[in-house]
This record gives structure tokens, C-alpha cells and sequence, in this order.
């Protein structure tokens, strides 16, 4: 990749991210109520090295540095997330002025060093008060969510105009609903169902709430997304490929463009649209965001597997196919991000995309105070290049935002899985740039 960051246009978007569960710690001080994930961290075997979101890398007390790093490094977008059990400690009821006056503390800090705040209203850390009432399972939660959502948009509309409303719906459905292997923990279709249907309504219900409490807001809402590829020809195989893409990459899009849930000939997405009575959502699903946040960090290929459940596939992972793979195993192909940009903008109802979060996991090693993490730059070099040939084609894409800023709390992998761009020592908390970091600034800030 030769060119710099001004090869996107001087109206690009570059950022980086964040979320208050994974970041922020100072998780029972200033009035802060427990989420999911502080109550699901202390039970055995949930997370790796039994690693707690306590502390993480402490970004309640060491927010200013952290900006300042982030503009150091060239960024001029940072997303952050609020953590609605900061706000209402309960979930629903009183609010904690602690929790709100933080989050002015950090907006205005954003505003002061020349960074668009980008806040996210959901990041998966539901208040562990309403968990107990049913989370996202509850007849209840569109009225909660309601309640938090205007909250903010009011609280924080005149200062913040950029909007995120749910992060990756599909990712907290099923790994927290369905298969348990995130908060809150619930497995089985009678919780995943639910769960659905009350984050698609929520998406667009807060897209709603913010357009009408901020003037000139631009607001989206993020979705993860991985190409599945068949691993043969075999039709089998490419009806195994089909089923799980409608689960990954159309089940959270498609209502929200007014296209209802997908159907297909599926018979899981057949008991969806029964259970939930989906026809009678279609408008109340629907909302006209002002862009789509995509979230690819790898591609999945798949077999046929009747032993699975519902789905009838099972993964081939990249480590068995020899393809190029970060630390988790997670497969590496730029190509796959591009196609997945490509397809989203050919809904034709997408008005512009921004790529809310991408970037890779490796086995960093801090040696002599530096992180020389070569595998990195070259993953950043291959999807932003990716992107923009996809730009180049036409699609509509205004802004990418690398995950993550700081190494962090990566949720079931506790502290073990470093994404940032600067390595944090967890028991010090001192930051470290990594040459992912140095070749961020050298990219935005190249003339």
C-alpha cells in the first residue's frame, strides 16, 4: 500500500474505539451498579485466566491520557460507549450524577483536543438489575431501553452528534442468549428469539429517539459480519453456507432496511417470524439510518454437519485450512472484507457506510520498552486497502475506526487477547506505543 490517508479524501473519517465494559473499570465506585458482565466474570471457568472486568485498563481515571494518545497517534474520531449502569445504577429509576458527569467530563476532554466524541448507547453491558427482570429476553426491555436511550440523547445531544445505537445486535444475541458463552450467560432458543426481536425493534426505536432529541445528528448503528464460503462445491455444502449467513450477516440488517427478518426455506427463521409474530414489526423494525456501521474482522468457512442443531454446519477453521490466521484463529482475508462491503452498499437503500470497528489479535511481546508487532501493520495495510478499492467501486464508505486504542478486557478471553495499538501493562497500567501505533500516526499524518 503506497498512498496515506489523504488518498480517502479530506472528509474521511479515521478513529479509533472503545467500550466502557472493556475499558473503563472502576467498576463499584461513584455510585456505578453492576452489568452482565461484572456478575458473569465471577463465575468459574467464564472467562480465561478467570480475568474480571474490575479495573481493565482503567480508563475512568486515566481518560485524558488516553485521548491524548489517541490525537498523538493522528485519530480524529474516538468512539467510546456509555455504560447504562453508570447512568442508572438500577437500569430503570434514579440517576447517578456521577456516572452522567463523567461521561461530560469525557465528551468535553474529546471536544477540547479537536476529537469527534462518537458514543455508542448500547456495548453489551446491560445493567445486572434488569438481567434479573429478564435483559434482553424481557416484554420490558423496549420501555427500558426507551428510558436510557432518551436519557442520553437529551443529557448529551447538544455536545454529541454522532450516534451509535446498538453494537453488533448479533454478536450479544447469540453468544449471550443462545449459546452462553457470553453475560449473561442464557442458552436455547426460547432466550435467543426474544432476544432478537426485542435488539432489532430497540435499533431502530433508538435511531427514532435520538432524531428527534439531537439536532443534525448523523446516526447508524453497527452490525458484525463475516462472508461465509462453502468448503466444497457440494450443495450440501453451500446450503450449510447460506443458513449461517442469513444467521450472521442478514438477520439484523434486513428488518432494519424494512425487508422484515429473512426467510428463505429456513426452518429456524420460519419459528422466528411465528414466535414473534415479526409481520406485525415490520415498520416499528424499520428505521432510515444515516449510515451502517460494518464490523469485519475475519471470514468463515463451513460444511454440512446434521450433528449441529439447527443449522446443520460446523466451521473449518483457517488453522486446519492453513490459511492466514491472527492469535485467536480468526482467518485473515482483506478480499472477504471488501466483498462484505460491496454487498452491504448493494441493498441500495444504504446511504453511506463507516466502518465502526476492524483490526487483528496477536501475541504481542513487550521487549526493551517496544511492541514490534509487524503482523498488525500488515493486516491494517491489507483491510484499508481493501477498502479502499470498495470506495473506489463506488461504494459509499466515509470513515473507518481500528479497534482498539488500548489492550483491554476482549470479554470470554479476559486480558490475553491484545488488540490495541498500545500495549497496557495490566498490573501497572503502563502504556506502551506498539509500531501498530507509530504507523497509525505516520499514515494520517503523512502529507
Amino acid at each position: 500500500m503506497q498512498y496515506s490517508a489523504s488518498a480517502f479524501g479530506n472528509d474521511f473519517l479515521w478513529g479509533v474505539a472503545i467500550a466502557a465494559a472493556q475499558n473503563e473499570g472502576a467498576w463499584n465506585i461513584d455510585g456505578r451498579g453492576p452489568s452482565i458482565w461484572d456478575v458473569f466474570a465471577r463465575r468459574q471457568g467464564k472467562i480465561k485466566g478467570g480475568a474480571r472486568p474490575t479495573d481493565n485498563c482503567d480508563f475512568y481515571h486515566r481518560y485524558k491520557d488516553d485521548l491524548l494518545l489517541a490525537k498523538a497517534l493522528g485519530f480524529h474520531v474516538f468512539r467510546f460507549s456509555f455504560s447504562w449502569s453508570r447512568i442508572f445504577p438500577d437500569g430503570i429509576g434514579k440517576v447517578n450524577k456521577e456516572g452522567v458527569a463523567f461521561y461530560h467530563k469525557l465528551i468535553d476532554e474529546c471536544l477540547q483536543l479537536g476529537l469527534i466524541p462518537f458514543a455508542t448507547i448500547y456495548h453489551w453491558d446491560l445493567p445486572h438489575a434488569l438481567q434479573k427482570e429478564g435483559g434482553w429476553t424481557s416484554v420490558h426491555l423496549q420501555k427500558w431501553f426507551t428510558r436510557y436511550a432518551t436519557f442520553v440523547a437529551e443529557e448529551f445531544g447538544s455536545k454529541v452528534k454522532h450516534w451509535i445505537v446498538l453494537n453488533e445486535p448479533m454478536g450479544f444475541t447469540s453468544l449471550g442468549y443462545m449459546l452462553g458463552k457470553h453475560a449473561p450467560g442464557k442458552t436455547g432458543l426460547e432466550n435467543f428469539f426474544p432476544a432478537i426481536h426485542n435488539a432489532v425493534l430497540a435499533q431502530a426505536e433508538g435511531g427514532r429517539i435520538v432524531r428527534k432529541h439531537v439536532r443534525n445528528a448523523v446516526i447508524g448503528t453497527s452490525f458484525s459480519c463475516s462472508e461465509v464460503l462453502p468448503f466444497s462445491n457440494k450443495k450440501e455444502d453451500m446450503d450449510a453456507a447460506k443458513r449461517l449467513d442469513m444467521l450472521l450477516n442478514r438477520l439484523f440488517i434486513e428488518p432494519t432496511l424494512g425487508r422484515n427478518y429473512p426467510h428463505d426455506d429456513f426452518p429456524l427463521m420460519d419459528k422466528l417470524h411465528m414466535q414473534t409474530k415479526a409481520w406485525r414489526y415490520t415498520d416499528r423494525m424499520q428505521f432510515d439510518f444515516d449510515f451502517i456501521g460494518v464490523q469485519n474482522y475475519f471470514s468463515v468457512t463451513v460444511k454440512h454437519n446434521a450433528l449441529i442443531p439447527y443449522i446443520q454446519a460446523s466451521e473449518v477453521k483457517a488453522t486446519t485450512r492453513k490459511a492466514p490466521h491472527t492469535a485467536l484463529g480468526w482467518e485473515i482475508n482483506a478480499d472477504s472484507f471488501y466483498r462484505m462491503l460491496k454487498r452491504y452498499w448493494n441493498y441500495g437503500s444504504v446511504k453511506s457506510i463507516i466502518v465502526t470497528e476492524n483490526g487483528a489479535c496477536f501475541k504481542d511481546v513487550l521487549k526493551n520498552g517496544a511492541v514490534h508487532d509487524a503482523e498488525r501493520i500488515a493486516y491494517f495495510q491489507q483491510y484499508i486497502s481493501a477498502m479502499h478499492k470498495a470506495k473506489q467501486e463506488g461504494v459509499n464508505v466515509k470513515g473507518y475506526f481500528a479497534w482498539t486504542l488500548t489492550d483491554n478486557f476482549e470479554w470470554s478471553e479476559g486480558f490475553n487477547a491484545r488488540f490495541g495499538l498500545i500495549h497496557v501493562d495490566f498490573k501497572t497500567q503502563l502504556r506502551t506505543i506498539k509500531d501498530s501505533g507509530y504507523w497509525w500516526r505516520n499514515f494520517l499524518l503523512a502529507k
